[in-house]
């Protein structure tokens, strides 16, 4: 045991004995050490069962702020006192004040105190009432207030009586706490250890030893992955589309020329705010476009959907239901022709949680408007974006429907663990979307789940991983680098 004790250890336990408790302070000024040093040998013996640590509990008053001031500038009785005396011992209580510089509370405190101890007298004369010293000021005056020394007592941590320890708590210039005192004492086996510390040998070190792990801050992993996509994006010249949590049916639905009665409109498909119910509209040419385009198809060449729309449906608010409603909004604002938008975006749907959906999950949105890209362009973007960015190895195309979309597509990449799953879908924006908003070149639009691609990139089965509070994940996951 002696071999195995560290210098200060040893110095701790060469400077105790078994017939009498020593406090830390005794210890480190008898062995040299640092008092932090000693507490924390203290704590490494008592757990080696070498020594013995007693404490008792001491109540010790510590003095406020204002005991502080007081201390250093005197008392307020005092300082009123002193510029009576200074007044030649006899003087108005506005000249009092002037010259003690006490504030109107501290001033009719001090006077009471003053009266109360028999310091002044207060007389009625030809310049009003004054107040006129007694001559029983001499102990206050010359340091022998019991008060002030309590204060001086209380700085020090000396012992205090309880008459003034009472004022100075009354007055708030002082509060109550409680002193921890421990000491050490050697027991039987400490004085075994030190008797063989003589005797004993170099301490042995294992240099080769398992050491404690550092986990050093970093992002969560899905915000580094997150971050680098939208950098990368950025870097590739597209301009990051303003992305709210909320939108407007008309943004989210009716831009994109899905009609008010579709299935994928109602309330077990998408959510709706309680509060606010609606929200307001673009300019009447915009909405009025739309609306022709849904009723018959505007002059677009095409027949619509042969109904009556709804300005109160459209004006609807919701949580966005998908990244494309960005989309939508940035298109109804203006765009750059040529021009590439994109957004990350937090979209809300109804769904069974499993390990690949969730009901609230995110969405890499974006389009591109150029004369001279074609479907094929898009088809050759996407697979770029499940190999370089997620690291899929295999990629199909699936032939799919969408209502702002033709054509369209979906595009499904394949897990080492869950097979082939769904990316997202993509297609050129439709005539009947476009032409009302005055945009007559071909727009290639995508929305991928990118909750999706991050499974991929990190190596997780199960979604909700990228959500979860799992410390040992969180810790040991390695730094994401998206090539």
């Amino acid at each position: 045991m002696a071999a195995s004790l560290s210098e200060i250890e040893k110095k701790t336990l060469k400077a105790l004995d078994s017939s009498k408790a020593k406090s830390p302070e005794e210890i480190s000024k008898l062995s040299g050490l640092p008092i932090d040093s000693v507490r924390r040998a203290l704590q490494w013996l008592k757990e080696k069962e070498l020594i013995e640590l007693r404490e008792n509990q001491e109540a010790c008053i510590k003095l406020e702020p204002a005991g502080k001031s007081s201390l250093r500038k005197g008392l307020p009785e005092k300082m009123f006192v002193q510029a009576l005396k200074e007044l030649g011992g006899k003087a108005t209580l506005d000249a009092v004040k002037k010259k003690s510089m006490l504030n109107t509370p501290e001033l009719h405190a001090s006077m009471g105190l003053a009266k109360k101890n028999a310091w002044i007298s207060i007389l009625g004369g030809e310049k009003g009432v004054e107040l006129e010293l007694t001559g029983l000021e001499k102990d206050l005056l010359e340091g022998n207030y019991a008060l002030e020394k309590a204060l001086e007592a209380a700085e020090t941590g000396q012992e205090i009586g309880k008459n003034e320890r009472s004022e100075l708590l009354r007055r708030g210039l002082a509060e109550e706490s409680l002193k921890v005192n421990r000491k050490a004492l050697l027991n039987q086996n400490g004085g075994r250890a030190l008797q063989n510390l003589g005797k004993a040998k170099q301490r042995a070190y294992n240099v080769q030893g398992a050491v404690p792990k550092i986990f050093i801050g970093k992002k969560q992993p899905y915000i580094q992955f997150l971050e680098q996509i939208r950098a990368k994006l950025v870097a590739f010249g597209f301009k990051e589309m303003a992305s709210p949590l909320i939108t407007q049916e008309f943004y989210n639905f009716d831009v994109l020329f899905q009609p008010q009665n579709h299935p994928a409109r109602s309330w077990t498909d998408t959510y709706q705010l309680k509060q606010p119910k609606t929200g307001k509209l673009p300019g009447k040419e915009t909405v009025s476009r739309v609306k022709a385009a849904h009723e018959s198809g505007w002059k677009t060449g095409s027949r619509g959907w042969g109904y009556n729309w709804s300005k109160e449906i459209a004006s609807r608010v919701m949580p966005t239901a998908h990244g494309t409603a960005h989309s939508a909004r940035q298109v109804v604002a203006g765009v750059e022709v040529p021009g590439k938008y994109f957004t990350i975006a937090r979209c809300y749907r109804p769904d069974v949680v499993d390990a690949t959906h969730l009901i609230e999950f995110n969405q890499m949105e974006g389009f591109i408007v150029d004369e001279s890209f074609t479907f094929k362009h898009l088809l050759g973007m996407l697979k770029q974006f499940a190999v370089e960015i997620a690291g899929a190895e295999e990629v199909k195309f699936f032939p799919d429907y969408y209502p702002f979309t033709e054509p369209s597509v979906q595009l499904s990449a394949k897990h080492p663990e869950l097979g082939w799953v769904e990316f997202g879908g993509a297609g050129i924006f439709r005539p009947e979307m476009m032409l009302p908003l005055d945009i007559k070149e071909p727009t290639l639009a995508w929305g991928i789940g990118i909750d999706r691609l991050a499974m991929f990139k990190l190596g997780i089965k199960d979604i909700r991983y990228l959500f979860a509070q799992n410390l040992d994940w969180l810790r040991n996951s390695k730094a994401v680098v998206v090539e």
